[in-house]
């Protein structure tokens, strides 16, 4: 299927439907970016969409609030019908809002309400350390402890998760599992639609921590039957360092009282009446708590203008491509010098990047970025490659592993220090 010379993956971009877009990314001059799983590329539309909103603050001042072109009182609704499209929810289930542990917060304190028996969090021990902190510390709000309470279940390998072992720790203590949609160092991507069902056959609450997959993958969360779901902005969504994340609530839960009330959370038609009494709205929006962070949801305007022209059955076509391509050339040039891919193989099971595993990862990351890759590094081994698919070319992934090649015949690794920096 491939070829491992320079003109295949010529031929390959001459075919790719979405390489116009790359064009509209700001990609610096002899840079391979790689890293768009960690913080995606800005976009010239990201740009244009953040500097009308500075310009309208400039020039409106506080009737931007309703005089904007999207009036910044329902801006967080109007990008969120966009955004409902790309992951598989009715618009009215998902608004962007705060920040992802936040979102988790306001997730497991509407959710998570323990009872004698059933008081249990079931998440595993692959999960991105940040979500684990977020859930001790609602443990110990509800007077609890973790050691007590939290679930974790145990990899096979180090690297992945099997659905059967989850659903096997789905015991009938178990309330909430609280699970990742891809693993953050292998890129797995979980089976959602099977652990929602198997959890909802427990009464098990079911939550997806989708960072890792928010733009990468197609999602069918309303279909899938997903109580809710969170995810950050600012990685294959291009929302900026820091830019807004968003999250989805199933249109059933709508009744539920939430766990964090606050002040975007009230009627919208009503909010201004400033009733002391708390009236929820009956939609994702009832689960707000604090004003939206306009400039920081504003470049996710440009990128769904973008992911809505491309397309995500076509991203994901590419993206799938890409990481078996960029699997392939590793394969064939790669493994003879010690390295190792710890992402599944499998379609069904891949997310958006390619875990490159090496013992001497933290120095050959090192030589990358003095060669102009743009990797991503994740302790002790795994280098994270990402092929986004809306600009990074067939071109771009044959050079990458022309150059890591390079450095290996010539140790040029060698000479950095195997102390990773502080932000890897």
């Amino acid at each position: 299927m491939f070829r491992t010379d320079e003109n295949f993956a010529l031929e390959m971009d001459s075919k790719d439907k979405l390489k116009k877009f790359k064009e509209r990314f700001y990609i610096q001059k002899d840079t391979i970016y790689m890293d768009g799983n960690s913080l995606g590329m800005m976009s010239k539309d990201a740009e244009e969409a953040l500097m009308r909103l500075v310009n309208e603050w400039k020039t409106l001042g506080i009737n931007g609030w309703m005089g904007g072109k999207i009036p910044w009182f329902y801006y967080a609704e109007e990008l969120s019908k966009k955004m409902s499209s790309l992951m598989g929810a009715s618009p009215e289930e998902v608004i962007i809002h705060g920040s992802t542990t936040i979102n988790l917060h306001i997730g497991l304190s509407t959710f998570y309400r323990p009872k004698e028996n059933k008081y249990k969090i079931l998440m595993d021990e692959l999960n991105f350390p940040s979500d684990i902190y977020a859930v001790e510390s609602q443990i110990k709000a509800k007077g609890l402890k973790p050691d007590d309470v939290l679930v974790l279940v145990k990899s096979r390998d180090g690297k992945t998760l099997e659905e059967e072992d989850i659903i096997e720790m789905m015991t009938d203590e178990v309330a909430v599992a609280l699970l990742p949609g891809v693993l953050y160092r292998s890129g797995q991507l979980i089976d959602m639609e099977r652990i929602t069902k198997a959890a909802h056959e427990k009464g098990i609450y079911v939550i997806f921590d989708l960072s890792h997959s928010a733009g990468a993958i197609k999602h069918e969360l309303s279909k899938w039957n997903v109580d809710f779901a969170f995810w950050c902005g600012y990685k294959y969504l291009s929302n900026g360092p820091g830019g807004s994340a968003s999250f989805f609530i199933n249109k059933k839960h709508f009744e539920k009282e939430t766990g964090l009330a606050g002040w975007f959370g009230y009627r919208k038609d009503k909010q201004f009446d400033m009733d002391l009494e708390f009236k929820q709205a009956k939609n994702a929006g009832g689960f707000q708590i604090g004003t939206p962070h306009i400039f920081s949801m504003a470049p996710l305007e440009g990128t769904l203008n973008i992911f809505e022209e491309a397309g995500i059955d076509n991203m994901r076509e590419k993206s799938l491509k890409a990481t078996d391509y960029m699997m392939y050339l590793i394969d064939s040039k790669l493994a003879k010098f010690g390295f190792n891919i710890g992402t599944p193989r499998e379609h069904s099971r891949r997310g958006g990047h390619v875990a490159l595993e090496h013992d001497e990862a933290i120095r050959i990351n090192e030589a990358m970025k003095e060669r102009g890759i743009i990797p991503d590094f994740r302790y002790p081994n795994v280098i994270r490659l990402a092929p986004i698919a809306l600009y990074i070319s067939f071109h771009d992934i044959w050079k990458m592993v022309e150059i890591i090649e390079d450095i290996m015949i010539n140790k040029e690794y060698e000479k950095f220090s195997k102390e990773r920096s502080t932000v890897a």
